[in-house]
């Protein structure tokens, strides 16, 4: 087949154990971002099978239209990047391992290193002995802080291992049915979502992006964080109301680390989330990493093999498949 993979920036996919798999296809690896879908369409022309990077790309009706020799798309994951109504009706199978059970530990980690770079001030301390001026300033110890984790799913828990390993205490917030699965569970829920925010010493957010969670984290929520509170975000930007986070960040009084921006790449230097003291931002690192990607993508060439094979697996849309 003639297989497609996009947004791939560093070219890092031919490096791993798993594109070995792929050896009996024609691939083209794409190492920039495209967002014009006219530009895109040209690009993928000869496409027969496409692999994406996530939400990299949006996958829309109108590129579909444009790309009548494509046949499958593979992914792994969630796919609210993708409009499968589309792809159904241009015949376009959309396969995507949905892993359950099994986390992203790259992404959890991340978490964790967001909010320790956070409270010991690491990229301030950095600068400031490389600049010759030795330490600038003192930051906080996490034993015995409260760790507010929203979002009650695999990526939170395997966050709050971490997090009780070093001797923090773990609360939880989420929908009606994430609190009763905390509380059978026996972890420690919240007694309401306004002393959630009140009494956590971090918020680390863990939810699903979907119609029902957009904007599911209010102004009010920040503004009823402590004062000197991180708020955490390695989830998605659109969790959070428009323009909530800046606004709260300005005012100086809470910390922030986030690793997801609504437009991405964001490559905007002076974006208020760029350029505020109190915010640690990341370009979108939380599953980027090399063992991350042969996981994944093992399960996405694998695809790819099974449709060459005429046996499709993972299938989101299966009406879309024709023997």
């Amino acid at each position: 087949m003639k297989v497609h993979i996009l947004d791939d920036w560093f070219d890092t996919l031919r490096t791993l154990p798993c594109y070995d798999r792929l050896r009996a296809h024609d691939v083209t690896v794409w190492t920039d971002h495209e967002p014009d879908p006219q530009a895109l369409a040209a690009r993928l022309a000869e496409a027969e099978a496409l692999v994406l990077f996530r939400e990299r790309t949006q996958i829309t009706a109108d590129l579909l239209s444009r790309l009548p020799r494509l046949r499958l798309i593979s992914q792994r994951s969630v796919y609210p990047h993708v409009d499968v109504p589309a792809c159904t009706a241009n015949g376009v199978l959309l396969c995507s391992n949905m892993h359950s059970g099994t986390p992203s530990y790259a992404a959890a980690e991340h978490t964790l290193a967001l909010i320790l770079a956070s409270f010991r001030q690491i990229p301030q301390q950095v600068a400031s002995i490389r600049a010759g001026r030795w330490q600038a300033g003192v930051g906080r110890t996490l034993r015995g802080r409260t760790l507010g984790l929203y979002g009650y799913g695999r990526i939170g828990r395997a966050v709050a291992d971490y997090a009780r390993a070093l001797g923090m205490q773990v609360q939880w917030w989420s929908s009606e049915a994430g609190r009763a699965r905390a509380a059978a569970d026996g972890a420690q829920v919240a007694p309401s979502r306004a002393a959630f925010f009140a009494t956590s010493d971090i918020v680390s957010l863990h939810v699903r992006l979907k119609p029902e969670t957009r904007g599911i984290i209010t102004a009010g929520d920040l503004a009823a964080m402590a004062p000197r509170a991180l708020f955490v975000n390695t989830s998605r930007a659109g969790l959070v109301a428009p323009g909530a986070l800046e606004a709260e960040v300005a005012r100086g009084r809470i910390h922030a680390a986030v690793d997801v921006f609504d437009t991405e790449p964001l490559t905007d230097p002076a974006h208020p989330l760029l350029t505020h003291d109190n915010v640690l931002p990341t370009p979108h690192l939380g599953y980027v990493t090399e063992d991350e990607f042969d996981l994944q993508f093992a399960d996405i060439f694998d695809q790819i093999n099974a449709y060459a094979d005429g046996a499709p697996i993972h299938m989101i849309n299966p009406e879309a498949w024709t023997p």
